[in-house]
């Protein structure tokens, strides 16, 4: 896939049916811990990871900013600290400058209105008044990696945020991703369509059907028996 035509189908998709979709086609789920939220309600993201972990002083985002391309993502590692803000209004602005298409942070920023104003899409794990107060030594590779909860993060990975949190996507695997997700919603709707109509979800995916046979075969589960009806919502 083209990459710009790939992350205009990304921006199509939201995080819950990304996630389902990595389960369909066998690939990890990698989503970003449930603290780490849009700064404002409709704020969302989805583009290349641009990694940097800030060690603090905010010249590593501008050096991360060089070469980056239009919609990419600075993902920032801050060791998920919650006693420090590590960007606010200025950082936001020369990102959006630079056309980022967002910023996930993994710890706090600060200068919140300011930020809902620029309107620069950004999740983090909160806000706090003061920035940091001190600088650590900073590693060769800082603009190679960054970690977000258990999960470490490269310029060969996707990030995707919405309201429902962040997930994180294998450049690899987005062939077999983003059809897998695109497909749910249509499932969904037909479904919901149906409910509507005055067919409860129990008949269409045929629950007593379902806990017949799982009692001759207890290891069955409803997630089987939805794949060989077609009609998977939980994955």
């Amino acid at each position: 896939m083209a990459e710009t035509a790939l992350v205009e189908r990304l921006k199509t998709l939201t995080t819950p049916h990304l996630a389902d979709a990595c389960l369909r086609v066998g690939a990890p789920v990698r989503c970003a811990p449930a603290g780490l939220r849009a700064v404002a309600p409709g704020m969302r993201c989805a583009g290349r990871t641009r990694p940097a972990r800030h060690v603090g002083s905010v010249d590593v985002f501008l050096e991360a900013l060089t070469g980056t391309d239009p919609g990419d993502v600075l993902v920032i590692d801050n060791g998920g600290r919650l006693d420090e803000a590590c960007i606010g209004d200025l950082v936001a602005l020369e990102a959006l400058g630079a056309g980022l298409g967002g910023m996930v942070v993994w710890g706090l920023h600060r200068d919140a209105d300011e930020l809902i104003e620029i309107g620069l899409p950004v999740f983090s794990l909160g806000t706090m008044p003061t920035g940091p107060q001190r600088v650590d030594p900073r590693s060769p590779d800082a603009l190679a990696w960054a970690r977000v909860g258990a999960f470490v993060l490269t310029s060969s990975d996707f990030v995707v945020g919405d309201a429902d949190g962040v997930v994180f996507l294998d450049e690899d695997r987005l062939p077999a991703i983003i059809p897998a997700a695109e497909a749910i919603p249509t499932t969904e709707r037909q479904q919901a369509q149906k409910m509507r109509g005055g067919t409860n979800f129990r008949e269409q995916a045929r629950f007593d059907e379902y806990v017949a046979r799982r009692a001759t075969n207890p290891r069955l589960g409803f997630r089987e028996h939805l794949r060989a009806l077609g009609r998977a919502i939980e994955e």
